[in-house]
Formats: structure tokens, C-alpha cells, sequence
């Protein structure tokens, strides 16, 4: 029997591996959010260990008008979050995503194309956080009951090597972390979407 690997607990290993006297010599994370709710709970977690850069980077989402909004939820929760996070927007260009997952239009919402758009955005986080010479990189997306997330670390241990850049094995969701983004939206007083973001999941959303 394969015994499932609690991606949790890895990342709190990986943290109580830091010094103890953190200061300016925090390591540097940029952080994938897939939305504004769900950083939330994320950043509330790793603020204290971390020097957070967030990467808002989401061509998937669709219309423009969606995007914009969850951009603007975005820059509400690091303004009334009370910690000191940086924030890059990445290029929307929905077409790019259009092309990479090109003939999975028809899969089932949590298959095969959600698993290419999440190796697109996992990809060019890892990208820049080689570029920008980041210690790590991760993404909010665990923090999802939706998300499959050893999926996720799956696709973000790939990358890590290919990149050379460590990856932050997580799985936000534990220790009751998407129950604590719905209740600091509500604080905070924020949009919350109610599909994932693609036109695919929307017009999932209104045949249920």
C-alpha cells in the first residue's frame, strides 16, 4: 500500500529547518495566488518565515472583466492584510492560455486541463523565481478543497527541478486553512468568485 505523503508536514520540516533568528536573512518566496481569498489563509500562515513576493499570475481567468476584478480583490487583501508583501502582476493574455491547453476543451472540470493550467502557472512562477534569484516558490492553489493537491506538489517538484529553484511543498487546506480564508474574506470584506476562473469552469458552474 502506497502511504500518502503529508504535504503539510513537509513544509513544516522544511521551516523548522530555518534559523531561528529570522530578520532580514527570511528566505525569499514567491507566491503563486490563484485569488485573492485564497491567499488569505496563505499569507497569514507563512508571513512570519518568509519574505513574500505575491505573483498574481492568471491568464486562465475569463472574461477580462473577471480578471480585473479578482486583481483589484487581489490588492484589497495585501492592503488590509497588515503584513509587508510585495505584489507582481503577471501578463494577462488569455489566448496564451487558450493555446496551452488546446484540445483538453472537452475534459472534465478537475482533469487533464486543469492539470496543464496548472503546469503554466506553476512554470512561469518557477521562471521568474530563477530569475529574480528567490530561495522558493509555491502556490495558494492547496488551499482549495477543489484542488488536487498532490497533483499540484507533483507538478511543483517537476518544475523545481527543472529550474533549480526549491519548491515549498504544502497543502493549505490542512489545519483548517480554507475554513480561515472564508472567514478572513468575510473580515476583510472581499469578493469572493464563485467558478475557478476559465470560461470551461463557468459554464460548468451554471449547468449544476
Amino acid at each position: 500500500m502506497t502511504i500518502k505523503e503529508n504535504y503539510d508536514k513537509t513544509m513544516e520540516k522544511e521551516i523548522a529547518s530555518f534559523p531561528e533568528v529570522f530578520g532580514e536573512n527570511k528566505p525569499k518566496l514567491l507566491l503563486h495566488s490563484c485569488c485573492g481569498p485564497c491567499s488569505t489563509a496563505v499569507l497569514e500562515r507563512l508571513a512570519s518565515y518568509f519574505h513574500i513576493t505575491l505573483l498574481y499570475y492568471n491568464p486562465n481567468i475569463y472574461p477580462e472583466d473577471e480578471y480585473l476584478l479578482r486583481l483589484k480583490t487581489q490588492i484589497e487583501v495585501i492592503n488590509k492584510c497588515g503584513y509587508d508583501i510585495s505584489l507582481l502582476e503577471g501578463e494577462y493574455i488569455h489566448e496564451e492560455y487558450l493555446a496551452f491547453i488546446k484540445g483538453l476543451e472537452e475534459e472534465k472540470e478537475g482533469g487533464k486541463r486543469c492539470e496543464a493550467c496548472f503546469k503554466l502557472r506553476l512554470e512561469k512562477t518557477a521562471e521568474l523565481a530563477k530569475k529574480e534569484s528567490f530561495d522558493y516558490f509555491t502556490t495558494t492553489l492547496t488551499v482549495s478543497p477543489h484542488k488536487n493537491s498532490p497533483l499540484i506538489n507533483a507538478i511543483g517538484k517537476e518544475i523545481s527541478q527543472k529550474y533549480g529553484v526549491k519548491y515549498l511543498f504544502s497543502d493549505f487546506k490542512k489545519k483548517e486553512g480554507y475554513k480561515r480564508s472564508t472567514q478572513l474574506s468575510k473580515e476583510y470584506g472581499i469578493y469572493r468568485q464563485n467558478y475557478c476562473g476559465c470560461e470551461f469552469s463557468m459554464w460548468f458552474k451554471e449547468e449544476q
